[in-house]
């Protein structure tokens, strides 16, 4: 299997996949394929401002969008990266198959994922056969893959809630002081009223839930009630 991608200063390169995922930061490349305006699509092509990156990742469709910003939000997650690699290999009769997967993120431990996003009515026949040959692929470099749909509706509403507060400039310089308040589990809304005014305090309560310097369960509706705990992580995303 090869791989096809566009350095930053914009030159195509083509190289063996295990070569390319070992040694080149695919994150930092330009989109292989662009993604086209469709007639009818509600979401067109546009541009996440990314707390992770601290710069515009591109996507091309509603549930790429959404998938940009649970990417984001994943604290394993430590850079993003719209179709900067495509895959080819050898198909039945000797055909040529490509394939550039929608997203790439870096994770922690230094390994990448791949990402293929689906809509409201799943993957088509072809996606789902590629797949089969993008994981294994994935799995050789000692990378991961995922064909993903949506999340669960109260999921995407709480972390695109909390994604209103990404920017750092939320934090307000509080971090360690919320930190300090949810040591001890309690409700989100008493340690808001410990903390003091309310309208000052929410947005780097927020910002604390969005970096994961807070946690509680985003599976339920967030509200004032929900009880928030500190996680022991303090970087700012």
């Amino acid at each position: 299997m090869t791989a096809r991608f566009v350095n930053p200063a914009g030159i195509e390169h083509e190289a063996p996949w295990l070569e390319v995922a070992g040694e080149q930061r695919l994150e930092d490349c330009l989109p292989v394929r662009p993604f086209p305006v469709l007639k009818g699509r509600r979401v067109a092509p546009g541009w996440w401002w990314s707390a992770t990156n601290h710069a515009l990742v591109h996507y091309g469709f509603k549930a790429m969008r959404t998938q940009v910003m649970l990417l984001d939000h994943d604290p394993q997650v430590v850079a993003l990266a719209c179709r900067p690699v495509e895959l080819l290999w050898r198909g039945r009769g000797g055909r040529v198959v490509s394939h550039a997967p929608h997203l790439m993120a870096r994770l922690a431990d230094g390994s990448g994922l791949l990402v293929d996003c689906v809509g409201r009515f799943g993957a088509g026949r072809r996606l789902v056969r590629r797949a089969v040959h993008l994981e294994a692929a994935a799995a050789t470099a000692g990378w991961h893959y995922r064909l993903v749909g949506f999340p669960s509706s109260a999921v995407e509403a709480n972390v695109r809630w909390l994604a209103g507060y990404r920017h750092p400039r939320c934090a307000c310089g509080r971090l360690a002081e919320v930190a300090a308040c949810f040591r001890t589990p309690r409700a989100l809304i008493e340690g808001v009223r410990l903390l003091g005014d309310p309208i000052a305090v929410w947005p780097s309560v927020f910002h604390a839930l969005w970096a994961g310097v807070l946690k509680t369960p985003l599976e339920r509706p967030l509200h004032e009630r929900a009880v928030a705990v500190t996680s022991g992580v303090g970087a700012e995303r």
